[in-house]
């Protein structure tokens, strides 16, 4: 059974999102998906959502 962790940056830069991925893969978890929020009045964003997936053994199985 899949279990899902989401990390909000406020900082949305190459160094900030390399080192989250770094730091959380070497938890245990794996990189599944990035989402980016936009303003409109500019072409960077704001905010980025980095989202990671582990495996989570199953409490009813033996």
């Amino acid at each position: 059974m899949p279990t899902y962790k989401v990390i909000e940056l406020g900082t949305v830069t190459a160094e900030a999102i390399e080192e989250t991925i770094n730091e959380w893969t070497a938890k245990g978890w794996r990189f599944d998906s990035m989402q980016f929020a936009m303003r409109e009045s500019s072409r960077r964003p704001s905010m980025a959502f980095v989202m990671f997936t582990r495996e989570q053994a199953d409490k009813d199985s033996p």
